[in-house]
């Protein structure tokens, strides 16, 4: 019998068997973000927030899995922090990058709250200055979530290009930094804005990061409120939790 008689069949089982490994590796993906939404050591105040922050589909957007190293780039309260902590496993680690400030800065002391918490042993915390993101040694993920347009405060006396470019050096070659943020209104000037809004136009904060040699992926529109008009401060009661998002991904190459 020649063997073309079993081509079909032969065929047939290793199409059955791609496709069931294809199921199985999007179950597998599934789960640990699911069980890392579900994890009951969340406090109720990040739980009581996902029905506006989405962590599901934010961290399938951010491309996470288990054993990668995240650096979260002004964690705030830690909501992410967690969320990627028990996405990434015991075999992961994630670095809370904090300004170089004392212990009674909010992010510090929020960074320092989940370090100490042995449900999440996996959490560092570093400053954000370039001996702090040496020390990481390469990235797969750089995340920063409502945050990004405080870079570029005047208060903060940041050179913004430059530290662009040392994002960009955080993160291994084919790693990714995605940034999700307020938005504002096209055009708006961006430092102006960032101290009166605490919002950034998401094309300009696209150019910058491009300019520092990052190449631009694409986006997740699942934040977008069309009802925000860009023009309240992202604190103010009648926005505020629901606020017009942009998530932006980007790769270093």
């Amino acid at each position: 019998m020649r063997f073309s008689s079993f081509a079909p069949k032969f065929s047939g089982a290793i199409a059955g068997l791609t496709l069931a490994a294809v199921a199985a590796t999007a179950f597998a993906a599934g789960s640990f973000i699911d069980a890392a939404v579900a994890d009951k050591a969340r406090p109720a105040a990040d739980t009581e927030r996902d029905a506006a922050r989405k962590p599901a589909e934010m961290l399938k957007f951010s491309g996470v899995k288990p054993g990668d190293t995240v650096i979260e780039l002004l964690p705030g309260g830690g909501y992410f922090t967690r969320l990627f902590s028990k996405a990434v496993g015991p075999k992961g680690v994630v670095y809370a990058a904090v300004p170089p400030a004392g212990p009674e800065d909010a992010q510090v002391k929020g960074a320092a709250a989940i370090v100490a918490d042995p449900n999440y042993s996996n959490v560092k915390m570093i400053q954000m200055t370039p001996d702090g993101y040496a020390s990481v040694k390469g990235a797969d993920i750089l995340w920063t979530s409502q945050n990004y347009h405080d870079l570029y405060l005047t208060r903060v006396k940041l050179d913004t290009a430059a530290y662009d470019k040392l994002l960009f050096s955080a993160i291994k070659p084919g790693g990714v930094l995605i940034v999700v943020d307020h938005v504002a209104a096209a055009g708006s000037p961006v430092v102006a804005t960032a101290d009166a809004l605490h919002r950034i136009d998401p094309a300009a904060a696209k150019a910058a990061l491009v300019a520092a040699g990052f190449v631009y992926v694409g986006e997740s529109k699942v934040l977008a409120n069309p009802a925000d008009d860009h023009t309240k401060n992202v604190f103010d009661p009648a926005i505020r939790g629901h606020t017009d998002q942009f998530a932006y991904k980007f790769r270093r190459p």
